[in-house]
């Protein structure tokens, strides 16, 4: 009993890299049972976060671990994205340097035990496929060695995978250009005109194609007629590039705040100081 213990510990610790969660399934599935996970528990050899919930000790639990055991060991369908994934590229520099918020968007339901969890940070889930068509990615790609394959299936979904941590492991987050249009479907209830204007201001790097791509597949005529409406108040030379004609803006007026101002040429009130209609890229 004591060497298959050993040896069924020494395997465990080839699975599970130091510091990332699985759940009860997850050992189950590989043969941990329930009173050997007890006795690991007791030992010390696997710490229990939230009930159901297990990792090999490493210092402090962070949001970054949380996310890539979900993406690369439990297999959820779920990514980094909207003003988080804005603030780990560099994009909202000015705002507070702590992350208070941390924005995952997901294609199913996620555990009940991931809003339990003992972070510092409060994780802010979404619906993936809200006005985007859901990622068609093999969730056998996603695995703790970031490979070319995986590079390639994430770019039309407009996901990119970023090294984090000692080990590297792929941390899957939106493009700056999806994690935009995501910002965008916030407003007006949960983020703000000013924040999304002066995150604009700063894209001035965008892959036309891939902003192309995303605005062609979305279904959320307010973000695109706020994407357009931000865009030409900074007049970056990617919007040159971009086919309006492909994109469906939808017909009709859209009330976005009360009190605010019409614009005429995307047909949307927004605050007054965001109305004004462009002459030549010059307000």
């Amino acid at each position: 009993m004591t060497i298959q213990t050993g040896s069924k510990l020494n395997l465990l610790t080839h699975l599970l890299p130091e510091g990332l969660l699985i759940d009860a399934a997850w050992l189950e599935e590989k043969g941990y049972s329930r009173a050997l996970r007890h006795q690991y528990v007791g030992a010390n050899w696997l710490e229990q976060p939230a009930r159901g919930v297990f990792r090999r000790p490493r210092g402090k639990l962070s949001w970054e671990q949380v996310v890539i055991s979900l993406q690369a060991l439990l297999k959820y369908p779920i990514s980094v994205g909207g003003r988080t994934a804005l603030e780990l590229g560099g994009y909202a520099h000015y705002l507070q340097q702590t992350q208070q918020h941390i924005h995952l968007y997901s294609d199913n339901k996620c555990p009940a035990w991931l809003l339990k969890l003992p972070l510092e940070e409060t994780l802010v889930i979404h619906n993936r496929t809200h006005f985007l068509p859901p990622p068609d990615i093999a969730s056998e790609l996603f695995s703790l060695d970031d490979s070319t394959s995986l590079e390639e299936a994430l770019v039309p979904a407009g996901l990119a995978a970023t090294p984090w941590g000692s080990w590297a492991f792929p941390l899957i987050i939106s493009t700056p250009e999806r994690a935009y249009l995501e910002l965008l479907d916030e407003l007006p209830q949960h983020e703000s005109f000013h924040m999304a204007d002066v995150i604009m201001e700063g894209l001035t790097n965008l892959s036309p194609l891939r902003l192309q791509s995303l605005l062609e597949a979305a279904s959320s005529i307010k973000v695109k007629r706020l994407f357009f409406l931000f865009a030409e108040r900074h007049n970056h030379a990617w919007l040159k590039r971009l086919d309006i004609s492909k994109i469906n803006l939808g017909k009709g007026k859209r009330t976005l705040v009360k009190g605010g101002k019409f614009n005429t040429k995307y047909q949307i009130t927004v605050p007054k100081e965001f109305a004004a209609e462009s002459v030549n890229g010059i307000y």
